[in-house]
């Protein structure tokens, strides 16, 4: 499997959209990583951790950029700094296919900021990761992240299996591929972009 996985990009990434700024994870951004991991409204689809937990989930996204060069970015409000959410790519061993996820703190739902950051994230991993397909796996219940695949142009690819601890959960893909993406003539405006 580990053939299968990306290669390495050359120095970490760092996006920009309009609004939000994307950069690899670090240890400063424990604080609010662990409360957004312990709130369990917003954790409802993912999985609440405790703080133990969550300095190890830190750990491994902070690893995977070390290790491949691709993980989810922590993504920052651009006009205040703060740490708003986690998205971007991600394909853990045994996981369904590519896929760019999202999780944005509850204090920062209805801005539009995982349809902003995984847009660019879309982006990223087509054009410089080379990604034929993504995905994004999504919870039938997840009505948010349901919006958000379809803000993106994804459509319901079906169910998949996921690797365990995720084994018995229940959960659709939805995605598209490269071309696809590149062959939206219209998208739907993101807040704080323009067409």
């Amino acid at each position: 499997m580990l053939g299968a996985m990306s290669t390495p990009t050359p120095a970490f990434p760092q996006l920009e959209t309009p609004r939000l700024l994307l950069r690899p994870t670090r240890l400063e951004d424990f604080e609010a990583w662990a409360a957004f991991l312990d709130d369990e409204v917003a954790t409802q689809f993912i999985g609440r951790q405790p703080r133990s937990l969550a300095w190890r989930t830190l750990m491994c996204m902070a690893g995977a950029w070390s290790l491949t060069g691709v993980a989810m970015f922590s993504v920052l409000e651009k006009s205040s700094g703060k740490w708003v959410g986690r998205l971007g790519p991600w394909h853990p061993e045994g996981w369904p296919d590519h896929e760019i996820g999202w999780g944005i703190a509850r204090e920062h739902w209805g801005k539009g900021y995982a349809s902003e950051g995984a847009a660019a994230a879309m982006d990223y991993a087509f054009d410089v990761l080379g990604w034929e397909r993504a995905i994004h796996c999504i919870d039938p219940a997840n009505l948010a992240s349901i919006g958000v695949a379809k803000r993106l142009g994804s459509k319901l690819l079906g169910r998949v299996q996921m690797p365990p601890p995720y084994d018995q959960a229940t959960i659709d893909a939805w995605g598209q591929t490269r071309e696809e993406w590149r062959a939206r003539k219209v998208r739907e405006p993101l807040p704080g972009t323009a067409v």
